[in-house]
């Protein structure tokens, strides 16, 4: 299968993470997870969780920040993403579930924690949130995906088709790709360095098989009764979006919040899909406001 993905050139190996020089890897049951973990041990700690295709570094100056708060914060790639492993396994919520639990009980076992949930990561964090509700204190979402399924778009419907969708992403796949990012904002001169960034994961092997496993599994379709059910759970929950998102519209946020009655939300203006990423001095003392808050005002 890897002839059709001729751009991935490179293996994921000890040596191609150590010449990256990019944090901390550790091996759970499906594979290695590269992440970074900061701040004081015995620090309220906080969990970031991306989306579908951007690795960690989406997290960049969301993970500065509440470090330098005093927060103790893990980020980290999933399975197929980055630097971690792109194991030859099915990529379904179970699969993601499966990785935040066990990479959480080997770093922070002891801990409960805040956590939160970026685009493909909000309907990832409800459903641990279903799942593990005694790990968690408080729970945040960022444009979360799963109000409605996104697979209307072309390039994801093609994405089912097998064989066909192979050959498609591996002659156009990479640029799509690359182009679709710029979608995710609404200020245009971030794009090109945010890309650049983006397509270094694009080299490894393994990288669009874990994508279109991903979209084959449903990651992107309707995933409103989650929401539903970690909404019975009464998680003080806090809802980010990016008045002007192309990827997952504003108009979803009404269905999340009427899952989630309890969550406060706040809109914010002349923003993409990455309110966090694009607006961090609107959004980060949101943030803390919230997570002081469930600290008892730290």
């Amino acid at each position: 299968m890897q002839f059709l993905f001729p751009d991935e050139t490179k293996e994921l190996n000890d040596l191609t993470r150590k010449e990256a020089d990019s944090c901390d890897f550790t091996q759970l049951s499906d594979g290695i997870t590269h992440y970074e973990l900061s701040g004081d041990a015995s620090a309220p700690l906080i969990v970031l969780v991306h989306g579908f295709s951007i690795p960690y570094f989406i997290y960049d100056p969301t993970f500065e920040f509440l470090v330098n708060c005093g927060f103790r914060v893990l980020r980290y790639d999933l399975f197929g993403r980055g630097y971690s492993d792109r194991p030859h396994k099915t990529y379904t919520m179970q699969f993601f579930i499966n990785q935040l639990a066990e990479l959480s009980e080997t770093l922070c076992s002891q801990k409960s924690f805040i956590l939160a949930g970026l685009s493909m990561g909000g309907p990832i964090t409800a459903a641990f949130v279903e799942q593990y509700p005694h790990k968690v204190n408080k729970h945040i979402l960022i444009d979360p995906t799963g109000a409605h399924s996104i697979n209307n778009i072309a390039t994801l419907r093609l994405a089912k088709i097998p064989v066909l969708a192979e050959i498609f992403f591996g002659q156009f796949g990479t640029d799509n790709l690359i182009k679709s990012v710029a979608d995710d904002f609404f200020d245009p001169k971030l794009v090109a360095h945010f890309q650049a960034r983006y397509k270094i994961q694009m080299e490894y092997k393994g990288f669009k098989r874990a994508i279109l496993s991903t979209i084959r599994s449903n990651m992107l379709g309707k995933q409103l009764n989650i929401y539903k059910r970690a909404g019975k759970l009464q998680k003080p929950t806090l809802l980010l979006w990016g008045k002007n998102d192309k990827t997952v519209p504003f108009e979803h946020s009404k269905d999340i919040l009427s899952a989630l009655p309890q969550a406060e939300f706040h809109a914010i203006d002349d923003c993409g899909h990455i309110p966090h990423y694009e607006k961090p001095e609107v959004v980060n003392p949101i943030l803390l406001k919230f997570a002081r808050q469930a600290q008892g005002g730290m």
